[in-house]
């Protein structure tokens, strides 16, 4: 088994290349990118641990930060809350985690892990559930494949501690843990349901926080070698270009702990004349260009500042903005039937067909 070391240069590529896999949610990266700087100058370090080199019988922690994307703007990320929530989950189970993984690899939620390894001395796993961002607990490949929901642990920077013992299904996962979120006040540090080695091995998503780094490095170099970064971010994925513009229209609302609302864009260039709009539940879940539906979950709808490349959430997009909306390929666990029950446009009550910006 070998670990590799993660460098301070790998966390600023991850924050990049993650917050595009977040799909407009996750949170922001910017403030677990700060967090993890002051533990690097602090002298703490991680390592990244590929998933095939567990033990089927390891315990692996799955971390996240659960609530609004746009509170966890002014209630700032505490990297000894993620850590506390694991291990309120080790005291609780009695299990001791073999390594941390992300739930998604989204946003602010790919570097969750990080800042509970570096307190907690573990290697992180280079998987998550999501391979990207999406807004509940039973969106997600292990309940994909009906693995146990629970237990979980929130906790919250003003000590507040909660755990959810014991739930019927993910659905009801979700509703228990989301009441809690809000009652503490729309944003908390979380530890998922733990999963075996096994588990992760057949259900994770692996290789994405490696993904990630690869995604935000081809930005980063984009941008000091002043080149096109949507170019660069379509030369290491197999995305498509679904629209260019500029912002012109933003309504959204913080409610039971989601951030809901939708975006309305000018087209230009190619698009000029057409008109894009972007539903969205803390992630951009539907794209319609003059009214007709043209991408949706669980494809990835990125969008990306025609500038710099890098990704505007559904709480930081404003008025102004020009933007370029690109899709990316979804894992293939959420392309099947049952994967569609979980995340396509009906599980986000849309009546729509599920048809992937990738089908011919």
């Amino acid at each position: 088994m070998q670990l590799r070391d993660i460098t301070l240069d790998d966390i600023e590529s991850l924050a990049v290349g993650a917050w595009i896999l977040g799909t407009g949610g996750g949170g922001s990266s910017y403030l677990g990118l700060l967090n993890m700087r002051a533990l690097y100058a602090e002298g703490h370090r991680v390592q990244l641990m590929q998933p095939e080199d567990l033990a089927d019988d390891d315990w692996v922690a799955a971390v996240s930060n659960m609530g609004a994307p746009l509170v966890g703007q002014e209630r700032l990320t505490d990297s000894r809350t993620i850590a506390r929530a694991v291990a309120l989950m080790e005291e609780h189970t009695g299990h001791t985690f073999r390594g941390i993984m992300a739930l998604e690899i989204g946003g602010g939620n790919s570097i969750q892990p990080l800042m509970a390894a570096a307190h907690l001395k573990r290697p992180v796993i280079d998987a998550d559930m999501m391979g990207r961002a999406y807004p509940e607990a039973q969106m997600t490949s292990v309940a994909v494949g009906d693995l146990k929901p629970y237990p979980l642990t929130t906790v919250d920077v003003r000590g507040l501690e909660s755990v959810v013992e014991k739930v019927p299904t993910w659905k009801w996962m979700e509703r228990v843990s989301r009441k809690i979120c809000v009652e503490y006040g729309s944003i908390a540090s979380t530890c998922k349901a733990p999963r075996s080695g096994a588990e992760v091995k057949r259900w994770g998503i692996h290789g994405t926080t490696t993904k990630a780094i690869k995604i935000g490095t081809a930005v980063r170099k984009a941008q000091k070698a002043h080149e096109d970064p949507i170019a660069a971010i379509l030369s290491v994925e197999p995305g498509k270009v679904l629209y260019r513009g500029k912002v012109v229209d933003v309504e959204r609302r913080a409610t039971e702990g989601f951030l809901r609302g939708r975006t309305r864009f000018d087209g230009s260039d190619d698009w000029r004349g057409a008109t894009m709009e972007l539903d969205f539940q803390n992630e951009w879940i539907v794209a319609r260009l003059d009214g007709q539906p043209i991408a949706m979950s669980p494809d990835l709808i990125c969008v990306l500042d025609s500038v710099s490349g890098e990704a505007v959430g559904t709480e930081t997009i404003r008025y102004g903005q020009r933007v370029t909306v690109i899709a990316l390929p979804p894992p293939p666990v959420f392309l099947t039937e049952r994967g569609l029950h979980f995340v396509g446009p009906r599980a986000f009550n849309y009546d729509i067909d599920f048809k992937s910006v990738f089908q011919s």
